[in-house]
Order: C-alpha cells, then sequence, then structure tokens
C-alpha cells in the first residue's frame, strides 16, 4: 500500500495558556485531511524548524485562527482589528515561503487564504463591518457546522471543478482579501462581491471552513479534493 501523503497543519496557541505556552488545532481539520487520503501531521509555531518542517511535509494546511497583523501588509492597526500572534505570523511566513520554495502544495483556511494573499504582496480588509458594500453574513451566529450564504465560483477554476457552479458553505471571519496579490486569481465571491476563495500555482485558499462542514454537508469535502489534487 502506498504511503499516504504528509500533510502539516498549523496550530493556534491557546489563548488562555501563559504565556503563549500551548498549541492546538480543532480536529476536524485532521479528520477532513485524512478523510481524502492524507495523514494529519500538527506543526507548532517554531520558526526556526519551518524550513525543516516543509521538507518533510508533502504538502502544507495553513489553518484558521487570528488575525494577520496589519504591519505585513504596509497598514498600522484599526479599530475593529482582532487578537494578533506574532510568533505564529512569523512561523507560517517561514514555513509557506520555505513550502512554496520547495514547490509543496498549500492550502489555506479562513485566516489561512488570508495569509497566503498577504505573503503573495496583497493587502486585506481589517474589518469587514466597516467595509461598504459587505452586507452578506460573513460572521454567522448560528452554529459553524451550519449553512451559511452562497459562494459563485469563477468557472475553470479547480475549486469549480469539485464544487460545481456555486454551493452553500459556511462563513465564521470579520477579515477577507481587499487587493489580490499579483500571483493569485480569483476563484469564489460572496453574493456582496466579497472574495472567498483564491488560487495560485500550487496553492488554493478559501474563507470558509470546509473541515467542519463536510461530515454534515458533503459537499464540502470538494474544498480538500482540489487541494488533494495539487499533489498529482
Amino acid at each position: 500500500m502506498p504511503a499516504r501523503p504528509l500533510i502539516g497543519l498549523t496550530t493556534s496557541h491557546i489563548s488562555d495558556a501563559a504565556p503563549r505556552s500551548h498549541s492546538g488545532l480543532a480536529r476536524q481539520y485532521a479528520a477532513a485531511v485524512e478523510a481524502v487520503g492524507g495523514l494529519p501531521v500538527l506543526l507548532p509555531n517554531l520558526p526556526e524548524l519551518a524550513a525543516d518542517y516543509a521538507a518533510q511535509m508533502d504538502a502544507v494546511l495553513l489553518s484558521g485562527g487570528v488575525d494577520v497583523h496589519p504591519r505585513h501588509f504596509g497598514q498600522q492597526p484599526r479599530r475593529g482589528l482582532g487578537e494578533v500572534d506574532e510568533m505564529r505570523d512569523a512561523f507560517e511566513t517561514a514555513l509557506y515561503r520555505a513550502a512554496r520554495s520547495l514547490g509543496k502544495p498549500v492550502l489555506g483556511i479562513c485566516r489561512g487564504i488570508q495569509m497566503i494573499n498577504v505573503l503573495e504582496g496583497g493587502t486585506l480588509h481589517q474589518h469587514l463591518p466597516d467595509v461598504p458594500g459587505a452586507w452578506a453574513d460573513h460572521a454567522q451566529r448560528v452554529h459553524a457546522d451550519t449553512l451559511g450564504h452562497e459562494v459563485t465560483f469563477t468557472p475553470g477554476s479547480r475549486l469549480a471543478q469539485t464544487h460545481g457552479e456555486r454551493a452553500a458553505l459556511n462563513s465564521s471571519h470579520h477579515q477577507a482579501i481587499d487587493t489580490v496579490a499579483p500571483t493569485l486569481t480569483v476563484a469564489a465571491l460572496a453574493p456582496d462581491g466579497i472574495i472567498e476563495a483564491v488560487e495560485g500555482d500550487g496553492v488554493i485558499g478559501v474563507q470558509w471552513h470546509p473541515e467542519v462542514l463536510f461530515q454534515a454537508h458533503p459537499h464540502a469535502l470538494g474544498t480538500f479534493t482540489a487541494f488533494m489534487r495539487l499533489l498529482d
């Protein structure tokens, strides 16, 4: 039996552990990776080991979490910015750059899509409620495993191949892509025009949380299927 590809999953610091001494990740991420044939490996936020992790993994998943510090995209913090984590920013920056330099595929989920866009030279909306025209329920108050607003996929995109023309997904974010990085293309939009997914060479980023949805709503696993096809 061929070995399952190793998928490195980034982790969050547990906010009530002092001082950021514990890290972890919701097990749904690992379950989703396993469901599409990968072997999930949790990666602690150790920037000095990022290159070694990237070399040993077959692909990397940048998971959801706190806000990206706006200094990484040339802005000052504004009202509405949430919690940031400078150590995690540093680790994911080093991990992403190392993985991409080696040609390893990367999937970004929620914070992950934002980190990818920033590292590729794009910018973010720091707080969607302050963005004119952003009317969709991006921070849905219902449970995260409940379908939220619909997204429309760009024809010909990798995500369109696994999700179809449109799909109802979930939404749990207050930030989003503003200026798209020059190396990326828009792969999905929310009804109000907010960018919900991007794709690039060996890269997919999505704003929804498919790992929370897929067991109750199997169509959400299409996000992970598209990611695993990057390893072919």
